[in-house]
């Protein structure tokens, strides 16, 4: 396998295009810190090299926990290896090890000290962050299983890896929000000079991870070299195995084609304006990347307002001038406090109120009401999978993710929707929206709660027999690099001619990068079904760094915006349809038929455009009349007078809070009432229908 400091041999690389491991022949030559790959040894004496590694500088990574595998991190790249088994593994490591302190030796002598570019460091930051979240997932399982856990002794032992864990998650997450305002304050001064007041608690137990080595604390031995200047370098020429026309040290290490790739799908982003080679659509967003808008529609009688139906374009750009988001956070939060106690920095909210987001569930209103019509509960069900799926894109029109408005107590937004064909006549509904007609579907939203923070909605058709019962309660908690929105909650879709009701869950949401630019993604396993007809399915949103993307670490991260889903017959534990794509794009069925199809796809449907009366026209509670100061500030960019005209609103809330408390009064809804633990709208079609006169349910 070696000779005269030169290692050749098979080892298997992973491509992330291929998605699998790739026979390939490998040569290290220690002498010029070169590891080149062939397709085969034949193509290696030929002298047709596939692509290369430069050993400058790298970053080996060994996994514990399995004897095959390793990895090579140099050039904003990080590399996969598997070979046969670990003594194998050894060999190669062996070599490696020499050939980069060899060359790291020469500039110790010349007394270079290395410095890590930013997007060594926004990436290194980021990959801790992954395991971050990943740990902060298995400490939840741990939970689960020592809550399921009978047997005392067992249940005391969990519970000390648990208390372990969490002491652990506290300290990494406070030293992620350390390293970043370190790498912020080199900008600049940070919150007038005060940055390092009032963010560290005493939460974290950092001197339980001071001294000593913690078993099983990580998987991952990384040994980080120093690197050294370029140079070029050829072989002796008895080290035939090595062909001449390799001999020339690149710039980077390459591969030479887009199907060989096989470094991490989150290379840096910001290391070159060009996109690097390899780079996929799973790269982490950026602003230069245009995001496609589809097609709105328009009732003939809809009339334009510029504060809403302008599309929000700030961009990454706009958004830096109003200076890091750090700046803002970090002087509030608190590591695992929940975030409704922090007030984000005007500039970064959204347009609207949180309740008008919650009516873009029925952007695809369509998709809504064909549900009863379809003649049997297997299909009812696909379609019902259908529309869920198509909900979420739709409120998140922004190309950097934004926080809607938080609610006011006993604020509410109601709307419409006129569908195209139908006959529209002016009969006018009973229901939650008095001046939409029958053949409308009507949308009411009200806040029923503060603390903690309830959104209770209500949709339906008249004349199509359909509703949505719903309610969310958002539960936040800062995750170090993120924000984690937990949805909790339900809906109930009524189905009232076939006497159906079908429950559904909704998703978690996470703001990613929220120190920086930040985006958004859906996670969280959801339910949909009818407890009548047995019909059922499981939603997952994926998230970059749970489920199948977690067991892929170190491949780091999954692919974006991922969704999968599974419907079933009653008592059935295989399929009939199993779905997957990306819930803001492209969605695939298969069905146990042998048949495929594009199941939903977000690019191309048509939003249908949702009908709000005039902000003169609503009453001062309506949100959008509520928010008219705050919005159009906004929109203008007159960020001091948003600010203030939202902190008058929100003052409001509190005097009207106090005033209540002082009285012993209760807060009264409008159109929702609570019933047991679920919020329920007053007057549902069901209710309405069953007590008419003409009812025959």
């Amino acid at each position: 396998m070696a000779g005269s400091g030169v290692i050749e041999g098979p080892l298997s690389k992973w491509t992330n295009v291929m998605k699998g491991w790739q026979y390939r022949w490998f040569v290290l030559d220690e002498a010029s810190g070169l590891l080149s790959y062939y397709t085969s040894k034949e193509k290696m004496m030929r002298g047709s090299r596939r692509g290369c590694v430069r050993l400058k500088g790298a970053i080996i990574g060994i996994d514990d926990e399995d004897d095959s595998t390793f990895t090579l991190s140099v050039d904003q790249k990080t590399f996969h290896f598997q070979a046969r088994d670990g003594d194998e593994r050894e060999k190669w490591i062996q070599g490696l090890e020499n050939s980069i302190l060899r060359h790291s030796a020469d500039h110790q002598v010349k007394g270079l000290v290395p410095v890590a570019t930013e997007a060594e460091f926004e990436y290194k930051l980021a990959e801790t962050d992954a395991y971050l979240q990943l740990m902060i997932e298995q400490v939840k399982s741990l939970e689960t299983r020592i809550d399921a856990c009978e047997d005392e002794s067992t249940r005391e032992r969990y519970n000390v890896i648990k208390v372990t864990a969490e002491n652990m998650i506290e300290a990494i997450k406070h030293a992620i929000v350390m390293l970043q305002i370190s790498k912020e304050s080199l900008k600049g001064p940070v919150m007038n000079g005060s940055m390092h007041e009032s963010i560290l608690t005493n939460d974290a137990d950092y001197d339980y991870f001071g001294s000593g080595k913690i078993a099983g604390s990580s998987n991952f031995r990384r040994n980080r070299v120093i690197g050294i200047k370029p140079s070029v370098q050829t072989l002796s020429p008895d080290e035939e195995s090595l062909p001449q026309t390799d001999t020339v040290m690149p710039e980077r290490s390459y591969s030479s084609s887009e199907d060989e790739d096989f470094y991490d799908a989150e290379d840096f982003k910001s290391a070159s304006s060009t996109p690097q080679k390899g780079s996929t659509p799973d790269s982490s967003p950026s602003t230069e990347e245009a995001i496609v808008q589809p097609q709105v529609i328009a009732s003939d009688d809809d009339y334009y307002d510029e504060l809403y139906d302008e599309l929000d374009k700030e961009n990454l750009g706009s958004l830096e001038s109003h200076g890091s988001v750090i700046a803002h956070l970090l002087s509030q939060v608190r590591i695992g406090m929940d975030l409704t106690k922090v007030v984000l920095p005007t500039f970064i909210l959204e347009r609207r109120s949180l309740l008008e987001m919650y009516a873009d569930f029925f952007a695809h209103p369509d998709l809504f009401l064909k549900i009863p019509e379809l003649p049997t509960p297997r299909e009812r069900m696909i379609q019902l999978v259908r529309w869920y799926l198509s909900a979420f894109h739709a409120g998140r029109n922004s190309e950097i993710a934004k926080k809607p408005y938080n609610p006011i107590l006993g604020e509410t937004f109601s709307c419409f929707w006129k569908m195209p064909g139908a006959e529209n006549n002016n009969e006018q509904t009973d229901g939650p929206v008095p001046w939409a007609s029958k053949d409308n579907l009507s949308f009411i939203a009200e806040q029923v709660s503060h603390h903690p923070p309830i959104s209770a909605f209500y949709a339906e058709h008249f004349n199509k027999k359909i509703s949505l019962d719903g309610y969310i309660w958002t539960k936040s908690k800062f995750l170090g690099l993120s924000i984690g929105v937990h949805m909790i909650g339900q809906g109930v879709i009524s189905v009232i001619d076939h006497d159906e009701e079908y429950t559904i869950t909704f998703p978690n949401g996470y703001g990613r990068s929220i120190l920086t630019v930040p985006w958004i993604e859906l996670g969280g396993k959801c339910t949909l079904g009818c407890a009548k007809t047995g019909y059922n399915a499981t939603v997952e949103f994926h998230t970059k760094i749970n489920g199948e993307a977690a067991e892929q670490i170190p491949f780091y991260g999954g692919k974006k915006h991922k969704v999968t889903a599974e419907i079933f017959e009653p008592n059935e534990k295989k399929p009939i349809v199993s779905i997957d794509g990306e819930w803001n794009g492209i969605m695939y069925a298969k069905y146990s038929t042998g048949m495929n199809e594009v199941f939903v796809d977000t690019k191309k449907m048509p939003i249908m455009k949702k009908l709000v009366k005039p902000t003169d026209q609503q009453t001062e509670f309506e949100s959008r009349r509520l928010w008219k100061e705050v919005t159009y500030n906004l929109k203008n960019k007159f960020i001091e007078e948003a600010t203030n005209h939202k902190q008058r609103l929100e003052q409001r809330q509190r005097n009207e809070a106090k005033e209540r408390k002082e009285k012993g009064l209760k807060v009264e809804t409008k159109c929702f009432h609570e019933e047991g633990e679920h919020w329920v709208y007053d007057r549902p079609l069901l209710k309405r229908v069953r007590n008419s006169p003409s009812s025959t349910l």
